[in-house]
């Protein structure tokens, strides 16, 4: 089944009076519509463009706020777990360093110059022998049961016979469990920060001390010279917060810090405000001592290194996202420009194929109009003829009034099929002054119909069925141009029946629309003669039967209208036409108050 919909007809609707020319191919309009082609390409352009801010960087951006700040915390934990690693390792050797300062000492008991009444010489002995393992041993002293001390070496000889049973650590040694003691640091009986390892022995049943005192100034040496990471700063508090070690060319005497770990956490890490910077404070609680090994150091330092990877990577994630951008605009504006060109050149060849068209259909009339305006001519032209040789007596022909009139008759007949053929045209170009009244379509189809049975089907077996809507609302046109319209339609349809038939007639109102449809079940139009059958003087019924101008007349009444004709056809099934009228109820109550 072929459609062919006339609506394209209405694109030409004289819009006022004034303005009742038909559109044909103009430059301007030509600009105007390249203008509106560049316009909606760069509305679409602009789409695109927004679509990839908020398909791609919109999306990025969100994902790169997401791992900035997933990358700051595993920033922050990562410096804090590389800050207590470095306490861990740097306790774990300071742990070892006095476990072997205790073993050094512990020998002593057990060389084989051991004596429970030592001499100065075998004292002097024992202390060179500590100072073989370690140069930070200071002295050593050797105490009885009393807590004398019977025996030392050392730089102060004035501790010699000093009584050491009412100092704490010796209090202490002797009240653990434990074979040995790490003192804390304290000043003594000499008044210089020193710290002590006593071990004690028992012989006979009596309990004897041997100890020997490590110079802070050697530890902080040892202690910085394990130091691990960048501006790491490692010092050593009791569980009073008091200093351990003391840097040598700062100050001689142990101070306090402020911050004092937990001593229920062996080991953890906190973040601290000191003096307006932020520091990270990493403690670990020795073994053999307790004593916290405090690992310091400033958060910009402890996070330098990532940070500045992290600035990397944000740099180079914006200049990757910012290329690709660019590449994609660049692409966008590329593809976007060469489909406008298309499409301008389409429109401009759709243009120039439309200007074409109506300049074929403009031949295609011109060479109708000369054909049917022949036929009368020569018809005129060979009667006149005629006449001339009846009136020459040469011919003897017979030239009474009667017969000169017959011959006068047909060229009247032939100078008013002429006077017909440029009276439709003329109806199909002028511009009419509407004079619109509210129209009954049913009725005016069934004036059509009733005229036609008594002239044009009566000679055929044709039967009419109407299923026409009585609800049918009116509309305003005129009557006689659309009686004109359902007239030539109707007997089109009955032209294509070739003996019998039927054609069916129906009216609905929908969409806003009057639908009047007529269909025949007569031979069908060809698919090929379809796009044509609108053009003036097409016609294909042959014999000299109609002049081609029925439907284009009715199709330039229902464009008047504001309408449109749609055509189904099937070849061999026949055909149907569908006129779809507007619809004005404004005006037809405006029509009804004035009657009123």
């Amino acid at each position: 089944m072929r459609v062919w919909d006339t609506s394209h007809l209405l694109d030409d609707i004289p819009v006022s009076k004034s303005d009742a020319t038909e559109h044909v191919y103009d430059p301007a309009d030509s600009q105007a519509n390249l203008g509106r082609i560049r316009q909606h390409f760069k509305q679409l352009q602009t789409r695109l463009i927004l679509g990839l801010v908020l398909g791609f960087l919109l999306p990025n951006a969100l994902l790169s706020t997401y791992f900035h700040f997933q990358f700051t915390h595993t920033l922050k934990k990562s410096a804090k777990l590389n800050l207590e690693a470095v306490a861990e390792s740097q306790k774990n050797t300071i742990d070892l360093y006095l476990q072997e300062r205790v073993v050094n000492l512990y020998n002593l008991f057990h060389s084989k110059e051991f004596s429970l009444k030592p001499t100065p010489e075998h004292m002097e002995n024992s202390l060179s022998s500590l100072k073989q393992y370690n140069d930070g041993f200071v002295d050593v002293g050797f105490f009885d049961t009393k807590g004398i001390q019977i025996g030392y070496a050392g730089p102060y000889p004035s501790l010699l016979g000093k009584d050491y049973s009412k100092e704490s650590w010796y209090q202490t040694l002797l009240k653990e469990n434990k074979s040995y003691l790490i003192s804390d640091i304290y000043l003594g009986f000499r008044n210089v920060p020193h710290f002590t390892i006593a071990t004690k022995q028992v012989f006979d049943g009596r309990t004897y001390v041997m100890r020997a005192t490590l110079d802070p100034d050697k530890l902080y040496i040892f202690l910085r010279a394990i130091s691990q990471g960048k501006e790491v700063e490692s010092t050593l508090i009791n569980q009073q917060g008091q200093y351990q070690v003391v840097d040598p060319g700062r100050s001689h005497i142990p101070g306090r810090r402020a911050y004092i770990p937990p001593v229920s956490e062996a080991a953890g890490v906190e973040e601290v405000q000191y003096d307006d910077q932020t520091m990270l404070i990493a403690h670990s609680w020795l073994k053999e001592t307790p004593w916290a090994l405090l690992a310091i150091q400033p958060v910009a330092v402890a996070q330098a290194g990532m940070i500045k990877a992290r600035l990397v990577l944000t740099i180079s994630l914006i200049a990757i996202s910012l290329l690709i951008s660019a590449m994609i605009f660049f692409t966008i504006k590329k593809l976007v420009s060469r489909a406008r060109r298309m499409a301008e050149k389409g429109q401009q060849l759709q243009e120039m194929l439309a200007h074409a068209s109506k300049l074929a259909s403009i031949g295609e009339l011109a060479a109708g109009v000369a054909h049917e305006i022949n036929n009368p001519l020569a018809i005129i032209m060979a009667t006149s003829g005629v006449i001339r040789d009846m009136l020459n007596p040469e011919f003897e022909l017979d030239h009474s009034p009667e017969a000169i009139c017959k011959e006068l008759s047909v060229i009247d007949t032939a100078a008013d099929r002429a006077k017909g053929i440029t009276r439709k045209l003329q109806d199909m170009g002028k511009s009419r002054t509407p004079a619109v009244v509210e129209c009954d379509v049913n009725a005016l189809v069934d004036e059509v119909v009733n005229r036609l049975k008594k002239v044009e089907f009566k000679p055929k077996h044709i039967e009419v069925v109407s299923n026409l809507n009585a609800d049918l609302p009116h509309i305003l046109a005129e009557p006689e141009p659309l009686r004109q319209v359902f007239s030539n339609i109707l007997i089109n349809a009955g032209d294509a029946i070739l003996d019998k038939g039927t054609i069916t007639l129906s009216t609905e109102s929908k969409e806003g629309m009057i639908w009047v449809t007529i269909a025949d079940t007569g031979k069908g139009i060809p698919a090929e003669n379809l796009p044509r059958i609108f053009n003036p003087f097409f016609t294909t019924k042959g014999g000299g039967r109609g002049t081609g101008l029925g439907l284009s007349i009715a199709a330039s009444i229902v464009k008047y209208l504001g309408g449109t004709i749609k055509v189904n056809s099937i070849r061999g099934a026949g055909s149907s036409f569908t006129v779809l009228l507007p619809i004005n109820e404004q005006a037809k109550k405006a029509i009804r108050q004035h009657d009123k």
